[in-house]
């Protein structure tokens, strides 16, 4: 399932939405492109591996169909949107920035601290493409802009720039100048659309959530069991003796979550919108108020467990 949900999700995409005979891609290419990317995620984390760059993949697709986006976006926009939330966490480490740059990692000096992981992606997607040759018959100017509008994407989903994206996006909701017919505006509602991709699973059905919320804490708690290995400080939200999954997830719903989305169903008021604020509302409630015993998973580990994906959209 996890071998082959994104090569085969993102080529169904590609096919549906008419991209490899409008950008003239060649199959072969296109598919050994996607089998690259997806032995680029990291089988052992928890979460930040290739189910999870499907899952994202399955959402922003969700995102791309509600009326003001599929009403304005172009083929290029689509061909960007989806190859950046299918690359967004290429070659992820299973551990934060912050982890990174005390441990002197070298992609902390390569990047000089500043968007490691997400300039990392990026560079890793790029690599690929140009290993895949998958549009090497793009004219070069071309193909440079494709690749700098790819790294602004999978930039924005830094979540310490989480604030100023928001500021940005509510900014232009209160001046009602968001315009799509406007290049710059549609790459930005691009860029809020794969924030919320990356971080929906509080909106999604509780059964799901509840996974994937189990998942992520894995990876944070793995992260802080190296940190006190190391006799590193542990990082905030990765000592599993301070916190707990509930904890987290309400942290997390209060402070990211609920701001984004608010202003996402400002911005795009429709069914699906409401339905994930419901989601979210009704999580948020479950991790405050449910016994400890019903938070819990079962005694099957969590990264044994096969995922549902999607529940975004049908």
């Amino acid at each position: 399932h996890i071998i082959t949900s994104l090569v085969d999700l993102t080529l169904h995409l590609f096919i549906d939405y008419g991209l490899i005979k409008l950008f003239r891609l060649d199959l072969l290419k296109l598919r050994q492109f996607l089998v690259m990317v997806h032995e680029a995620y990291r089988r052992q984390n928890p979460y930040h591996n290739a189910l999870h760059a499907a899952d994202v993949t399955q959402a922003m697709y969700c995102y791309m169909q509600e009326p003001q986006l599929s009403e304005s976006l172009t083929s290029c926009d689509i061909l960007l949107g989806l190859l950046a939330a299918a690359t967004h966490d290429l070659d992820h480490p299973g551990v934060n920035q912050t982890f990174l740059i005390k441990t002197n990692h070298y992609l902390a000096s390569l990047y000089q601290n500043a968007s490691v992981l997400e300039n990392h992606h990026w560079k890793c997607a790029v690599s690929l493409l140009r290993e895949s040759g998958l549009l090497s018959h793009f004219p070069s100017e071309d193909r440079q802009n494709l690749e700098e509008r790819l790294g602004s994407l999978i930039l924005a989903t830094d979540i310490s720039r989480q604030n100023e994206y928001l500021s940005q996006f509510r900014a232009h909701l209160d001046r009602a100048d968001l315009h799509l017919n406007n290049s710059q505006n549609r790459h930005f509602i691009l860029q809020m659309a794969l924030k919320c991709a990356d971080i929906c699973n509080p909106c999604r059905p509780w059964h799901i959530s509840k996974l994937w919320s189990h998942k992520v804490t894995d990876e944070f708690f793995s992260q802080g069991d190296s940190e006190k290995r190391q006799n590193l400080d542990v990082s905030i939200l990765c000592d599993r003796n301070a916190n707990t999954v509930a904890k987290i997830q309400i942290g997390f719903i209060s402070f990211v979550v609920e701001p984004l989305f608010l202003e996402w169903a400002r911005f795009s008021d429709t069914p699906l919108s409401q339905i994930m604020l419901g989601h979210m509302t009704s999580n948020k409630y479950k991790w405050t108020h449910l016994p400890q015993e019903d938070l819990r998973e079962s005694t099957q580990s969590t990264s044994s467990k096969t995922l549902p994906q999607g529940g975004l959209g049908p």
